[in-house]
């Protein structure tokens, strides 16, 4: 596709886990408020149907657990609008029970998508933020980083996590320009 200028105040959003909850919200909000959106997800006719229509949305497959797919959704939204200035670490999941009945694949997928699935997908988006000299990098937590909660270990566990990688990547990436958000989402989770 052809690359699209940079206007204005008008800011490019790459949004992961669009498809449902917060991420349909702040992909909505970002398009009204005259930004350009990047809305991924793992299925791209869910996220396309939950976000609407807008010539400013780009739908794109990612599924943060893969890596091909970060690289791609990076080039896709780099190909469409030339720039990323925002990134939504959205995509979460949520594994609860006893921390014994919890089994290692379960225990696995959740640090894979609520821990591991951010870091990818920030790793692809990083050099164009940094060669840009600007760039904001939100990653959505949860209460459950800060504080545990009884049934929650493999989800806290992913979100003290990312708490804690957050805290550690906002000095690395100031000198560029690039600034990072963690906030806690307010769920039935956390």
């Amino acid at each position: 596709m052809k690359q699209e200028a940079y206007i204005g105040n008008s800011k490019v959003w790459l949004i992961t886990g669009a498809g449902r909850g917060m991420g349909v919200d702040i992909a909505k909000a970002a398009l009204s408020a005259g930004h350009k959106v990047v809305a991924t997800g793992r299925d791209t006719e869910k996220v396309a149907q939950a976000v609407g229509e807008s010539a400013d949305l780009l739908v794109v497959k990612l599924d943060i657990t893969s890596a091909a797919d970060a690289q791609s959704a990076v080039a896709a939204a780099m190909s469409r609008f030339g720039r990323i200035d925002v990134l939504v670490n959205n995509a979460a999941n949520f594994y609860a029970g006893y921390f014994e009945e919890l089994s290692p694949e379960q225990m696995e997928q959740q640090l894979s998508v609520s821990l591991l699935g951010p870091m990818s997908v920030t790793r692809e988006v990083l050099p164009v933020m940094r060669s840009q000299r600007s760039g904001h990098i939100i990653t959505i937590s949860s209460t459950a980083g800060l504080i545990g909660f009884e049934f929650g270990t493999a989800y806290a566990a992913s979100k003290f996590g990312l708490e804690g990688w957050m805290e550690s990547l906002q000095v690395e990436v100031e000198p560029f320009g690039i600034h990072t958000t963690i906030r806690s989402a307010r769920t039935r989770y956390g």
